[in-house]
């Protein structure tokens, strides 16, 4: 399932904050702030879609991410990959490392990361 892009702003509001009351969420969001029943109704969905989960405090409901912000982004880049990579790894890294405008500093770094994932994966 999938998240709105203004369901997704409200996620990563979510996601900092770690837990929160609707006021927190709101302030959270640049003016001109959404009205309480916006963030309601969203909240509302998210949660049907299984992405948020409340505690309740008298009339309060402190609110919680369900899903990691890892787990969320993980599921967008493999859906990436199988959809416009046909389903290849090795595609998709390639056109990142030649096509995202990427610096000599960054693809060293990015050649560093993959370089200790595969020490890790073969200490496993």
């Amino acid at each position: 399932m999938e998240l709105t892009k203004t369901e997704e702003q409200l996620m990563h509001y979510l996601w900092k904050l770690k837990k929160a009351f609707m006021k927190d969420l709101i302030d959270s969001f640049p003016e001109p702030k959404p009205a309480t029943t916006t963030v309601a109704t969203l909240l509302k969905r998210m949660q049907d879609k299984g992405f948020v989960g409340y505690t309740l405090y008298g009339n309060s409901r402190e609110y919680r991410a369900l899903v990691s912000k890892t787990d969320y982004f993980a599921k967008h880049v493999n859906g990436l990959i199988k959809n416009f990579f046909n389903d290849s790894a090795s595609q998709f890294g390639s056109f990142f490392a030649k096509d995202a405008n990427l610096n000599v500093d960054e693809l060293k770094e990015l050649r560093k990361v993959i370089d200790e994932e595969i020490k890790r994966k073969k200490n496993d």
